[in-house]
């Protein structure tokens, strides 16, 4: 083993500068959550139209895997600090609009299309940009332990977002948007008083459209040469395409089992609690297990789970089965992203990251477009025994790859 592995991991919750980015990223994705709930609550009370709410949310999914390597490459150019800096500023801005122009009685359509695909462009910088600093503000030894910090906060985060997002909500629809605004200033300023540094010494440089390709082109060569990365990246897409159409899959088991949609909700708290565990545990047993075994039992384990949700005879053991399912994800994502952070070079960080964010992003969309058609023709328990059989056959792909079976973190 490595230093990573090999080293005890110092107290994190004594490192200043841990807090503040953990401080800031909860106060930011709970803003996010509140405003996720309230953003097509709005289009529809505006529009009455389902379809202008989904198309506003797809807005953002497509900005992201539009711009996903190009953002990974100029936050390997630029100041990552400064670029988080001004993104999350700029998002503050732009989500305080929507409240003001509400107040003055000129908000519209176009003004909420124009946020969500600015939103979109910033977010997606702000992420290539800040997944790439962590092994900055912490030392080599403590990564695998704040990934798990990290993991863990952010389910208990999405446990109880839910709720406090519909409470909100009804506060005024205005609400959520003022709150996210202050959220992302707030985020800023956490960010503000960072005092490590966000990257290895170097001049931020700017670039040609063409020499932001070129860079792109070396981020996606490198990670080709990179067996390990390359080869989980390859099953991680496939298991974000079946991620993708068991969301909408559940939902409509638990319908099919006359749940009503504070059971529904329940049921996927319960998968935030089954992530939250695993977020737990996940530091504990990276550093016991090898990655290749992490990935390979995480594949089984899902592979062998998820036909029970379409044996479940109750809405309450849908619960049991998305906890059960969602333990292991977490482990293995914990122990990946150490893996990756670590070996992948700082200059290039932000493009291998983005590149492989955009593929399972880009397959977890397909997935979810494709479910409704997939239902449609196969009905549910027959794809819920379709999608356990691309399980099984990623399982075994990851069980005789012999990458996969060596690699070590």
């Amino acid at each position: 083993m490595n230093d990573l592995t090999s080293a005890r991991p110092r107290s994190l919750w004594r490192q200043r500068d841990f807090r503040l980015l953990l401080g800031g990223r909860l106060v930011s994705q709970l803003g996010d959550q509140l405003q996720s709930l309230a953003l097509p609550l709005l289009v529809v009370a505006l529009t009455g139209s389902s379809t202008q709410a989904g198309i506003v949310l797809g807005l953002q999914t497509v900005v992201y895997l539009v711009f996903g390597l190009v953002a990974g490459a100029l936050a390997d150019r630029w100041d990552r600090k400064a670029t988080m800096l001004w993104c999350e500023t700029g998002r503050g801005v732009l989500t305080a609009t929507v409240p003001v122009a509400a107040a003055f009685g000129v908000l519209g359509m176009p003004q909420l299309y124009a946020v969500a695909v600015l939103n979109g462009l910033l977010s997606t910088l702000f992420g290539a940009a800040n997944s790439s600093a962590l092994p900055n503000i912490v030392a080599k030894g403590d990564l695998t332990a704040a990934l798990g910090a990290v993991g863990a906060m952010s389910s208990t985060l999405r446990i109880v977002g839910a709720s406090v997002a519909g409470i909100v909500y009804t506060l005024g629809r205005m609400v959520p948007f003022a709150f996210n605004a202050v959220s992302f200033l707030a985020s800023a300023a956490s960010l503000w008083g960072i005092r490590a540094g966000f990257q290895q010494e170097r001049a931020p440089t700017p670039a040609t459209p063409r020499e932001l390709l070129a860079d792109v082109g070396h981020g996606l060569s490198w990670l080709w040469r990179k067996p390990v990365i390359r080869t989980l990246a390859l099953l991680d897409a496939g298991d974000s395409l079946r991620f993708g159409t068991g969301f909408l899959l559940i939902i409509v088991l638990a319908q099919d089992l006359r749940a009503n949609p504070v059971q529904l909700g329940i049921v996927f708290t319960g998968a935030g609690a089954g992530a939250l565990l695993g977020s737990l545990l996940a530091p504990a047993l990276t550093r016991r297990f090898p990655l290749g075994a992490l990935s390979i039992t995480m594949l089984w384990v899902e592979a062998l789970v998820f036909p029970f949700y379409a044996l479940a005879p109750t809405w309450w053991l849908l619960l049991v089965v998305a906890f059960a399912e969602s333990v292991v994800s977490p482990v293995y994502n914990v122990a990946l992203d150490s893996y990756r952070l670590g070996v992948t070079p700082d200059a290039i960080r932000g493009r291998v990251t983005s590149a492989i964010d955009t593929l399972t992003g880009g397959a977890a969309a397909v997935g979810t477009m494709a479910s409704g058609a997939l239902i449609a023709l196969l009905g549910a328990p027959v794809l819920t025994y379709v999608l356990a059989g691309w399980l099984a056959v990623l399982a075994l792909v990851a069980t005789l790859s012999r990458t996969v079976r060596t690699a070590t973190i």
